[in-house]
């Protein structure tokens, strides 16, 4: 229904969802508590593989190949300057305090796949230069660096790592998450070509 709705009016369903969230959330006109973060982290990890995972197969390599780079520095330095601009404007701003502003600033750093490839599919935009192939491989690969930073800020509030630890934990997410998505990718390509 939502889904009909968005393309009617011509808005993303992510706002559509938002405001389900206000209508039916624990604050909200139908009240339903709910507080069990386990099962609501177990939801969202599905969920966001099969956004990754759609925005993969969607995407055309012909297409992607010339704007790989620019996504990939988008996806990493644009994450990083978008998460240091929001984190000062907490800090200055807000008066926070600087931890936990570039903690909100790295949690808000990355853009929302699914609301990019909902909007990029549904809308025939007519972008030119590839513009729509570097969004749909920059958001579906900037949460990682996102990631990352989100990790790095809790573990430096609270106190749980130094600064070996920290680079340790940028390095194996890089080299290692790396050399097992080529090796899963690798894998499930075999295994579609065979019995697909």
């Amino acid at each position: 229904i939502l889904n009909r709705i968005s393309n009617k009016i011509g808005i993303p369903m992510l706002l559509g969802f938002m405001l389900l969230g206000m209508v039916f959330g624990s604050d909200g006109i139908i009240s339903i508590e709910f507080n069990n973060f386990n099962i609501t982290e177990d939801i969202c990890t599905v969920a966001l593989i099969f956004i990754m995972f759609y925005g993969g197969f969607g995407t055309r390599w012909k297409e992607a190949r010339p704007v790989v780079v620019k996504a990939g520095l988008l996806a990493s330095i644009g994450v990083f300057l978008t998460a240091l601009l929001t984190g000062l404007f907490c800090i200055w701003v807000l008066d926070m305090e600087p931890l936990f502003g570039f903690l909100i600033g790295s949690v808000l750093s990355s853009t929302d796949a699914a609301s990019v490839f909902s909007i990029l599919r549904s809308r025939k935009l007519g972008l030119k230069y590839n513009t729509a192939s570097l969004l749909e491989i920059e958001s579906g690969s900037n949460d990682p660096c996102s990631y990352m930073l989100t990790a790095i800020m809790i573990s430096m509030i609270t106190g749980d790592s130094d600064s070996g630890g920290i680079g340790y934990m940028i390095f194996s997410q890089i080299v290692y998450g790396s050399l097992i998505g080529v090796v899963i990718a690798i894998v499930s390509s075999k295994i579609m070509k065979r019995f697909g």
